[in-house]
């Protein structure tokens, strides 16, 4: 399968916690060509502030491989990931991470920080950027836009 076909399958993670309430990001972690973790944010359903949809991911795939090297892996997530997420990332030793949109207020791997590939660092990770990036964007988009339609309502 193709990067973008992860991706969908990534995205409709993404509509799940949106389902929920959550804010609506949906990781998958790919080896071998097969998905071993999946997850969407689930911080506010939890409630836990680590419930992000790739740290859910990552803890699901160590689980199913029973290791927490990651090395021969790619995760795929919607939106780029905070720096806690990116931390996880590299300590898990993801090899490739594919992300949608960017993140401009929070991004921990290419916006704001550059941790994922940081040469401090002992693993790098390799960073694909901008796979289905309209439709990751507008998902987000569309989420906001109908949560503070709700809230206007409300103050009415």
């Amino acid at each position: 399968m193709s990067d973008e076909q992860f991706m969908r399958q990534a995205l409709a993670l993404a509509d799940r916690a949106a389902a929920v309430g959550e804010i609506p990001i949906g990781a998958i972690v790919v080896c071998d060509g097969k998905v071993v973790g999946s997850g969407y944010n689930l911080r506010e359903s939890i409630p836990d502030a680590t419930a992000h949809a790739e740290m859910i991911a990552l803890r699901e795939a160590c689980k199913n491989l029973q290791r927490w090297r990651l090395s021969d892996c790619t995760l795929y997530v919607t939106i780029e990931p905070c720096p806690m997420c990116a931390g996880a990332i590299v300590n898990s030793r993801i090899k490739r991470l594919v992300y949608g949109a960017a993140d401009s207020k929070a991004g921990g791997v290419e916006s704001i920080f550059r941790i994922a590939d940081h040469d401090a660092l002992n693993h790098q990770v390799e960073i694909r950027a901008g796979v289905l990036e309209d439709e990751c964007r507008q998902k987000m988009k569309d989420f906001f836009r109908a949560r503070r339609a709700a809230k206007s309502a409300d103050a009415k």
